[in-house]
């Protein structure tokens, strides 16, 4: 091999690495949108609780997932969640949302309300979607708020059927009107049931204050259960996961004919209120569980994006007509599940009309 040879073959060797090497930065990074269907890609920006709550933003991601099966589309490429750990990293998380190309980007909770809508006037070709709020005179923005009140009615009948110290509570976590429609409701159903079974329900009412502080929600549950309260229902996210705690410590000292309840909410609960009873036997203490089809909201507005019919400037409310809010079956006995099912006809007609604000 002579020495222009050589040269040659050096040469060659070290363009093609240098090849390799500028091929390989630009790629995309993970998180980014894909180039190829970058107009379909989905991001969510979770409030403080993460994704993992087992409550509200979960139930987001559970929509995000269905819609990326459905139409094939990878996780962290084309359909990715940002997390928040607190208050301050909403808006940050918006614009790098945004930048890495993702197209429908959703904003769970009323809490991120300000953070969508600066974000929409920021980038006015890109779609965005406010959960639990409505933002008007934004074209690039669709708002979906949901009648958790109906469902939460049929949670109130359940309680008063399946009581037996004739007194329940409430838990909510910071004061709002979201969380006013789940108090209504639940209090309403109460009254109703206990009406029909002719005896008298009260409700204890307390909030913690916030969404986060899972000592505080237990310690709540603690004082409602020790008063002779024997079921609790909790609207108050991340933060409930400190009531099905104190349900649990409470209940593992009981046979398990003694146990209190939780009733859920958001996402279906039922695995949280798995217990072993004081003499050994395997249990459950939720109820049931208030589910509200965030997985829904998220999923069909995604679809509609995907087939360019992105809903902007519109207020979707999810109901029980159309399944963006229900109950779960449970541990209610067949008596207390057929009321619930003719409530809920009752409501979706019309002939029941459900509080939004709660009865003193």
């Amino acid at each position: 091999m002579n020495k222009k040879f050589k040269k040659l073959l050096s040469l060659g060797i070290v363009l093609a690495s240098l090849g390799l090497i500028l091929t390989a930065c630009s790629g995309k990074k993970e998180g980014n949108a894909g180039s190829k269907n970058s107009k379909h890609d989905i991001a969510l920006i979770t409030d403080s609780n993460g994704v993992d709550d087992h409550s509200f933003n979960q139930a987001a991601w559970e929509g995000f997932k269905s819609y990326g099966q459905e139409h094939d589309l990878k996780k962290g490429k084309d359909y990715q969640y940002f997390q928040s750990s607190s208050a301050a990293d909403y808006t940050p998380n918006f614009d790098q949302a945004a930048k890495a190309g993702y197209q429908t980007i959703f904003g769970v909770g009323y809490m991120l309300t300000d953070s969508v809508k600066a974000a929409a006037k920021k980038n006015p070709k890109k779609n965005f979607v406010i959960v639990d709020d409505v933002i008007k005179g934004q074209k690039n923005v669709a708002s979906a708020t949901f009648m958790s009140n109906q469902a939460s009615y049929l949670a109130g009948l359940a309680a008063a059927y399946t009581t037996k110290t004739n007194k329940v509570g409430f838990v909510g976590g910071a004061k709002s009107s979201i969380i006013n429609l789940f108090e209504a409701g639940f209090k309403q159903g109460v009254r109703d049931g206990a009406k029909a079974l002719h005896k008298k329900v009260s409700v204890s009412t307390q909030y913690i204050g916030n969404f986060t502080s899972t000592d505080k929600a237990k310690s709540i549950a603690q004082s409602m259960y020790a008063d002779k309260a024997d079921i609790i229902y909790q609207a108050a996210g991340n933060a409930g996961n400190g009531i099905f705690q104190e349900a649990k410590d409470y209940n593992q000292t009981r046979l398990a004919n003694k146990k209190v309840w939780v009733i859920g909410v958001d996402v279906d609960q039922q695995s949280l209120g798995n217990y072993k009873a004081k003499n050994g036997k395997k249990s459950n203490f939720t109820l049931t569980s208030v589910l509200k089809g965030l997985n829904v909201a998220t999923k069909s507005i995604s679809d509609k994006a995907y087939d360019n019919k992105f809903p902007g400037g519109k207020h979707i409310v999810y109901t029980l007509k159309d399944n963006g809010v229900s109950v779960t079956k449970g541990n209610l006995d067949s008596k207390t599940w057929s009321a619930i099912q003719k409530a809920r006809k009752q409501i979706i007609a019309g002939k029941i009309k459900v509080a939004t604000t709660p009865s003193k």
